[in-house]
Order: C-alpha cells, then structure tokens, then sequence
C-alpha cells in the first residue's frame, strides 16, 4: 500500500502577530504613498489648471479651485482653435503609431533570430547591437537629415519613421531577445519536428507566448516617440506636419503669458501616454522583468 501524502497546514497567526506584521509594513507603505503624492501633485496641478478660467488662474492658486471650483472647457477649445493643436494631435498619432509597430516587428524578427536560430558570429553580432544603445542621438542628426534631404524623404513622415525605428531596434532586439530565450525549447523543437517553418514558430508559438515583453517595448517606444521634441524638431521640415511637442514648444514663445492654453495642450500631450500605460500597465513588470531569472 502507497504511503498516503501528508500536508503539513501552517499554523495560524495570532492576533498579536498579525498586528505586530501590519506595523512592520506601515513604514513601506507610508513611504509608497508619499512617494505616489508626490509624483502626482504636479500632474494633478496641470489637470486642474488646464479647466480654470484665465482669470482665476492669474489671481489665485490651483488648489484654492478644491474648494471653490470653477471649471471651463473654453480653454481646450481656444487652445485647438487658435494653436492648431488639433492636427498637432493628429500629427503625433501619426508619427508616434509607425514609429512604434515598424521597431517592434523588426525587432521581434531579429530578437528570434538570435535566439533561435544558429548562424556564424550570432552571438558577436547581437553583441554590436546591443553596443549601439550607448550611440546618443545627437551624434547622427546632421548626417540622416542629410542623407534623407537627398532621398527626398525629409519633408514628410518618412525620415522621422526610419529614425525613430532605427534607434528604437537595439533596445528593443536586446529586451526581446532576453525574452525568447527564456521560452521552453521543447516547444520550439515540438514544433520543428512538425514541420513548421521558423516563420510559423515565430507566428504560432513565440509571439503568443511574448505578449508581455512586446508590451513593455511597446510602452517604452511609444512614450519616448510621443514626446521626443528634437527629432521632430529636425526632422519634420514641413509646418503643417508638426507634432504636439514642436507645436508647445511654439506655444511658449506665442503665448508665453496665456496660461490656461499652455496647461490645455500640456495636458492634451499627458493624456494620451497615461491612457497607454495604464491600460498596458500588466504587462508592464512582466516585461521588464524578461530574462532576468531562469
């Protein structure tokens, strides 16, 4: 006869020591909380601001709104009106939505590649693209503004595309690539045995199973397109093309005074990145996370 299984139960805390452990974590938590205070204050302060009327925001603070609120949508209709912050709008999402799927099919291609598939010099070759994070922006702008005045590709959103793309790849082939490899090989071999080309195992079987680290890329590169100012500044030689952040940064010279529109499109080029995050934001840890432990 088997042995039967036995399962130890853990013992119950006592009161006393269910209070003696909340005491213990209040400090953390306190902290925690102070820290999120903190960070929200200002972006809280700007969404109140941006609703006040011009005069009250000239005469008295943000938080005096709390408790005599007076709010207006005036601002947000001056604001899309007067500064053309609405095809501003329309500019960035279409800047910031290629930029960001372009890098990110790339690479989740290449990151398979190198995890997956054996070639000579793979592992020296990752080792350059890696390298390459450590390449600051700046040092190539006067060169691919050059190179895409003579493809023709510097008045429109092409240049800004393949920019974006090219200096998104390493970070995103790195984070990808520590990713894939942490999959079970049992399932890529499964696979292979089958018949199934690296093209279906890359559509099949590891991009199911990647949507946390493709996430977390996803995140990363649509925040740093969405409010990058000095590649559109460069790169979009074309008035009417101009994203949300060339248009503020406008706005500040133009309407240096008028704080209520300032607060308006500050907060219209805020919104769109806390709605991307928050709703990405399970996938966010996971992602990062990627590789990290076996």
């Amino acid at each position: 006869m088997a042995a039967a299984d036995i399962t130890v139960a853990r013992p119950r805390a006592t009161p006393s020591e269910r209070i003696l452990g909340f005491i213990s974590r209040t400090p953390v938590h306190l902290g925690l909380v102070v820290i999120a205070i903190i960070w929200l204050v200002p972006t809280v302060g700007l969404a109140v601001t941006s609703f006040r009327p011009r005069g009250e925001i000239q005469s008295s603070s943000w938080w005096s709104s709390l408790t005599h609120p007076e709010f207006t949508l005036e601002n947000y209709t001056d604001v899309l009106n007067r500064a053309n912050m609405d095809t501003a709008f329309v500019n960035s999402l279409i800047i910031t939505i290629p930029a960001t799927l372009l890098p990110l099919t790339v690479a989740a291609l290449a990151a398979y590649g190198f995890s997956w598939i054996s070639f000579p010099f793979r592992d020296t070759i990752f080792l350059v693209v890696v390298a390459l994070m450590i390449v600051p922006v700046q040092m190539a702008l006067v060169p691919l503004l050059t190179l895409f005045r003579e493809l023709g590709i510097a008045n429109g959103f092409g240049g800004i595309w393949l920019a974006h793309t090219a200096f998104g790849l390493p970070l995103g082939i790195f984070l990808l690539r520590n990713f894939f490899i942490t999959l079970p090989r049992d399932l890529i071999e499964a696979a292979r045995v089958d018949g199934a080309s690296n093209l279906r195992i890359f559509l099949k079987v590891v991009i199911p199973l990647s949507v946390p680290a493709l996430a977390a890329f996803g995140i990363f590169q649509f925040l740093w397109v969405w409010n990058d100012l000095l590649m559109a500044f460069i790169f979009i030689q074309n008035g009417e093309l101009l994203p949300m952040t060339v248009r503020i940064n406008q706005m500040q010279s133009t309407y240096g005074g008028e704080w209520h529109l300032l607060s308006a499109g500050a907060f219209l080029l805020m919104i769109v990145p806390l709605i991307v995050f928050f709703a990405l934001q399970r996938y966010f840890v996971q992602g990062l996370l990627a590789g990290s432990v076996k």
